[in-house]
């Protein structure tokens, strides 16, 4: 197993993201951004959910 790739921060290009000038993005680059964004939404809170399923599982499992 690669100990590095755990120690890894995530990438947050959103914060390069949210100070991009979108005034020079054509109408196209902006439509593909949204259509990425809402499909990193949709990932993100699956992985919430996900998260929640598996925490109120440990919780049954613990108040025994």
């Amino acid at each position: 197993m690669n100990d590095e790739a755990l120690n890894e921060k995530p990438d947050m290009t959103l914060g390069y993201l949210v100070k991009q000038d979108l005034y020079d993005l054509s109408v196209t680059d902006l439509e593909d951004r949204i259509g990425a964004l809402k499909s990193e939404i949709t990932r993100c809170e699956q992985a919430l959910a996900d998260r929640g399923s598996s925490k109120s599982e440990a919780d049954k499992l613990f108040k025994l």
